[in-house]
């Protein structure tokens, strides 16, 4: 693509690729790779020698999506009504990363972050346990709205990237945000402070 980060504002998607250069990366922008060899790989009709490839963009969804039974998006998620259940199955929720949702607020898709995931866990958890309790209404089934909290992309040690509303953070002070934000949401004490202590 021609900027890193494409979901970030260009200031950080510029800072990411500047703090990435100066870490010794090679940044290529609108390149294509055309094919991958035990040898290395082609940009084109330009080979690179590489002892090791490792493909970052774009993620598949699990094979579960595929036995269902229902319509999948082109990456093999489930396309989920407005209340994330399979059409024609108020009983079936999926979320997370193998939910093909969108927000009814925007009409935009939910990113597959762990912020949307929680969030549809949250809301499908609600509505399954009002359900068993027999205090469902049907107002419980109102659609999905997601809240987007900022997104983050750690670049190195001390390097990273936030975008929390309208603030735009780069650099050591947003590493440490993106390091404290995911200790907070692991799960027990006991696990923060042994991860705290190897990050540290």
């Amino acid at each position: 693509g021609p900027r890193l980060l494409s979901t970030f504002p260009p200031k950080l998607s510029q800072r990411a690729q500047r703090d990435l250069e100066k870490m010794g990366v090679e940044v290529r922008l609108n390149s294509l790779v055309t094919r991958v060899t035990r040898e290395g790989l082609y940009i084109g009709e330009e080979f690179i020698p590489v002892r090791n490839v490792f493909w970052a963009a774009g993620v598949k969804a699990s094979p579960l999506g595929a036995t269902l039974g229902v319509p999948l998006d082109r990456a093999g998620r489930v396309i989920v009504g407005p209340d994330l259940t399979i059409p024609g199955h108020p009983e079936v929720f999926v979320t997370g990363d193998l939910a093909a949702a969108t927000s009814a607020d925007t009409g935009q898709p939910v990113p597959g972050v762990a912020q949307g995931g929680i969030q549809m866990g949250r809301y499908a958890g609600t509505i399954i346990a009002r359900e068993i309790q027999g205090r469902a209404t049907p107002a419980d089934r109102k659609p999905f709205v997601y809240r987007d909290k900022g997104s983050m992309a750690v670049i190195g040690k001390a390097k990273a990237v936030a975008q929390i509303g309208r603030l735009q953070l780069g650099g050591f002070i947003a590493w440490l945000i993106w390091g404290g934000i995911h200790i907070a949401f692991l799960i027990g004490f006991r696990n923060r402070i042994q991860v705290l202590l190897s990050w540290f």
